[in-house]
């Protein structure tokens, strides 16, 4: 494995049991303490679905959530909603586009059922004031790799299909 990827992948390990030993709160019920800027988690139950980031928490949970938010602003919705719709694969073309997805009332249907899936999630998060720090969960990974959370603590990284370890 790549040593520069190695480390990262090895300095995620505290902040993600601090992340998983979090006590969950709803969307609609996030108290004064939550932080403000850094990693969030959204999860049903035990299994955990999404690792963001972002410099303002609560507004990027509304974005994930609110029912008037666009498919620009609620991409995880929209993510969802392409598996529920059987619409996965992504379109570059006028046809199947995010926008004239938007214009079939079943997908339409699908998005705003998404969204209300979303408000009804757990959600946790990690304090990361440092703007460097935070794309190292999700957005500095090498295109061909996914960075998964799986049983307890442990972090896989999967390239190419395969875990790295």
């Amino acid at each position: 494995m790549d040593y520069p990827f190695e480390r990262i992948i090895e300095s995620l390990e505290p902040s993600l049991e601090r992340l998983l030993a979090m006590e969950p709160v709803r969307i609609g019920s996030i108290p004064r303490d939550f932080p403000v800027s850094g990693v969030y988690l959204l999860s049903e139950g035990p299994k955990h679905l999404y690792v963001g980031r972002s410099r303002n928490i609560r507004r990027r949970l509304a974005h994930h959530s609110r029912p008037g938010a666009t498919h620009r602003m609620a991409a995880l919705a929209f993510r969802i909603a392409r598996e529920e719709t059987g619409c996965v694969r992504p379109a570059y073309r006028e046809t199947r586009s995010r926008k004239d997805l938007m214009r079939d009332p079943q997908f339409a249907a699908a998005f705003q059922a998404a969204k209300a899936r979303i408000r009804a999630m757990d959600v946790r998060a990690v304090q990361e004031p440092n703007p460097a720090k935070q794309p190292s969960w999700r957005f500095t990974w090498p295109s061909n790799c996914e960075l998964r959370i799986t049983t307890g603590t442990r972090i896989e990284a999967v390239q190419a299909g395969s875990c790295i370890d």
